[in-house]
């Protein structure tokens, strides 16, 4: 193990510690050097332009705040021991490290059978064999194993160090002031309480805004209609993309994706994590530059609409659409674009998106008053809860401009 130690200077906390031993390698390995060239939000450049930050600069950040939080608790006379503290910084850095080419976007596409937890598990365990056992630990409290359960709730909660950092994190890069959160000012309030982290009672109206601020956070920019248009293009190609290939009408030009379209690889994690490594946002680029000007019309039509912005408009409405309404912009679509009927769902797409800022369903936040705990919905005075707790749908349809404006 590396006995170096560096200083990175993050432009959203400033100068952040990396300890020698193992964090210091976990950090240096390709695998997690990959992360480099993956976005953190996608194509939400698309609408906001400085939306370029990656998921290394997230798990960098997660750390930092992971370092600060076991400080704090520890501060407050409970026991967390130097392996713990250590194995606790590595799982949180290694979170996301299963995420795919653009994370959420395409996560249902390249491997559908695992979500990018599952994947990032894959990638702890070939670590884990890479450093002869040093991420045991690590893994047990990734996976909710270990005894000390408050640390899992470090990593996955309803108050983890991942949500602490994104909110800041995407608010800073895209410019959504709404998005801000005291997420230091939360860390000094956590309390651990039979063995569940809780909140002081003085902290109770930084996480009111820290919910708030999830809310506006998910529709003004992680599910901002402009984003979900580029996003569903970018899952329609990948569909266009695997059809093809099935019935041999296109070759690829990369052979870690072409792993994946033949779909013979689950049997093998290593061979999954030795070609999933490989893939990033450049690899999707260059697959929208191949082919734009593909023999495949549709292949064609939708690389050129991501690659250049050229997109569809969507209509975007808190009731359902009418599937008469859905039919009949799909049969303009067809008769305009000169389509056959087969391929309509290329042109024309519909569907729901939903979000709730909390649920206490899973894990409840917490609120100490003293020896008694109040969950925020009880302790807040100032927020609805059950608004914020209640599951927002929405409805979309998105097609050629022309027809989804003549169908307003």
């Amino acid at each position: 193990m590396s006995k170096k130690k560096k200083i990175v200077n993050d432009p959203v906390y400033g100068f952040i510690n990396i300890p020698a031993g193992l964090i210091y390698d976990i950090i240096e390995h390709k695998y997690f050097q990959r992360l480099r060239r993956i976005k953190q939000l996608g194509l939400t450049y698309l609408v906001y332009p400085g939306a370029v930050h990656t998921r290394f600069h997230h798990a960098l950040g997660t750390m930092h705040l992971m370092s600060i939080a076991i400080d704090v608790i520890r501060s407050k006379g409970h026991v967390i021991t130097n392996d713990e503290a250590e194995a606790a910084m590595a799982a949180i850095l290694l979170h996301d490290i299963g995420h795919g080419p653009f994370s959420h976007a395409l996560e249902s596409c390249i491997i559908p059978e695992l979500p990018h937890e599952a994947l990032s598990l894959m990638f702890m365990e070939e670590l884990n064999y890479e450093f002869n056992g040093k991420l045991d630990l690590a893994i047990k409290i990734f996976k909710n194993e270990y005894q000390k359960k408050f640390l899992h709730q470090l990593i996955s909660g309803q108050l983890d160090m991942d949500r602490l950092d994104y909110l800041r994190r995407d608010s800073f890069y895209t410019g959504v002031s709404e998005g801000i959160v005291g997420s230091e000012r939360i860390i000094k309030m956590l309390q651990v309480v039979d063995d569940n982290l809780v909140v002081e009672a003085k902290g109770i109206y930084s996480i009111e805004k820290f919910l708030v601020a999830r809310r506006l956070m998910y529709w003004q920019v992680y599910l901002h209609k402009t984003v979900l248009v580029g996003e569903v293009l970018l899952v329609k190609l990948l569909e266009r993309l695997k059809h093809l290939y099935e019935r041999d009408e296109i070759l690829v030009d990369n052979q870690h994706l072409e792993f994946f379209l033949k779909r013979r690889y689950l049997s093998n994690q290593k061979e999954v994590i030795q070609n999933f490594y490989m893939l990033d946002d450049y690899d999707i680029i260059s697959l929208l530059k191949q082919n734009i000007y593909s023999k495949d019309k549709i292949l064609a039509h939708l690389s050129k609409s991501v690659l250049n912005r050229d997109l569809p408009k969507i209509i975007v409405r808190k009731e359902p659409f009418l599937d008469t309404f859905i039919e009949n912009i799909k049969q303009q679509a067809i008769k305009e674009l000169n389509i056959n009927s087969q391929n309509i769902d290329f042109y024309v797409y519909s569907g729901e998106i939903s979000n709730n800022a909390y649920s206490d369903i899973d894990e409840r936040i917490n609120i100490l008053y003293g020896d008694k705990l109040l969950d925020i919905a009880e302790a807040s005075d100032m927020l609805n809860l059950s608004v914020l707790s209640k599951v927002v749908k929405k409805y979309y349809v998105c097609g050629p401009e022309k027809i989804i404006n003549s169908n307003r």
